[in-house]
């Protein structure tokens, strides 16, 4: 543990300016502004992270434009600001860096320390230069980031990683079955397909043409381009399937699920959460979604298998911060293979 003299030293001045994208309307990439704003001063329980690289996942975008569901947009504009964004004004849920600062009652970092977290969506803030985060923070994870990866490497594993681990946890995989990820090649998609294999399951990676190639490189056992076949239509049944965009037939996942299968929703719909808790009540068949609370132990377990080469990041493009608005319009077009990366020099 640094002494608190050190500490002191590293503390930036009051007056201390930093580099963030600010969020100041909701709509278009345009409404991302850089802009130099305060610097943050850690509490005693947090350390202040010197953001090295960051993300932009499609939840971002949505987020940014408020392209929701009605239902989802109300709750969203009353957290956030009605009008325009108030109660967060930067965006950002993941990232790796190095701890520049700690307050006085941190015990298990010290300044130097690499790190990779996930801010949770109460915070957000990864946009920036600096942040601020709890030590064991009840809203998100924060542990020591994997060795022998890049910053750009480990900041895109929070986020996807514990959506995945998460859900294929709640269906108990076991070695032989057959799981199927549509949306397979994106940010939780990359990391579902990885861990099911881990987990002993044949793997059926789901996704559009340019992304196939990639998935079998990550693993999968077989790939299905969904601009040329329709899963659901076929014969083929599957122990599990997680469906990372939640677009598909929701009758037709079920049907295509064996007995006792599980089916997993990332993105549901309002109506797709009805039929679910209704099918899960008379069928044999259980259908779960619900966001992933990940926590820092869920992180370490991440930490653990990409240090052993159990699985790996994937990462489309790198940009850096000044260029954000280039890497929002990249990822709306659907295009994105893996994770887009955020540069902060």
């Amino acid at each position: 543990m640094r002494s608190n003299n050190y500490y002191s030293q590293r503390i930036h001045s009051p007056n201390e300016k930093m580099k963030a994208v600010v969020w100041t309307a909701y709509g278009p990439p345009d409404v991302l502004q850089l802009q130099e704003i305060k610097t943050p001063t850690p509490k005693d329980n947090e350390v202040r992270i010197r953001i090295r690289a960051t993300t932009v996942t499609a939840g971002d975008c949505e987020q940014r434009s408020l392209n929701l569901p009605f239902w989802l947009m109300l709750p969203m504009r009353a957290y956030v600001g009605f009008f325009r964004p108030k109660r967060i004004t930067i965006l950002g849920m993941e990232l790796a860096g190095e701890i520049d600062a700690v307050g006085n009652a941190v015990t298990r970092f010290q300044v130097g320390d690499h790190v990779f977290a996930a801010t949770g969506f109460a915070d957000m803030g990864t946009y920036a230069e600096y942040i601020c985060l709890p030590e064991s923070p009840d809203d998100g994870a924060l542990a020591l980031k994997p060795t022998d990866m890049t910053f750009e490497e480990a900041a895109p594993v929070p986020v996807g990683g514990l959506e995945a681990l998460h859900f294929l946890r709640q269906a108990n995989i076991q070695r032989g079955q057959k799981v199927l990820v549509n949306g397979a090649g994106g940010t939780i998609g990359t990391f579902a397909v990885q861990l099911a294999t881990y987990f002993g399951a044949e793997v059926t990676g789901v996704d559009s043409t340019g992304k196939l190639d990639m998935l079998r490189s990550i693993g999968v056992d077989q790939v299905i381009d969904y601009t040329q076949k329709d899963f659901t239509v076929s014969d083929e049944t599957y122990d599990v399937i997680f469906d990372v965009v939640g677009k598909s037939s929701f009758s037709k996942c079920v049907k295509s699920l064996k007995s006792h299968g599980y089916y997993l929703i990332a993105n549901p719909g309002l109506t797709q959460m009805i039929r679910a808790l209704w099918t899960s009540r008379t069928s044999n068949k259980k259908v779960l979604f619900g966001a992933a609370s990940g926590t820092t132990e869920d992180l370490l377990v991440l930490k653990k298998l990409l240090e052993s080469g159990k699985i790996r990041t994937v990462i489309d493009r790198t940009y850096p911060l000044e260029q954000v608005r280039e890497a929002h319009r990249y990822v709306e077009t659907g295009r994105k293979i893996g994770h887009v990366v955020l540069t902060i020099n």
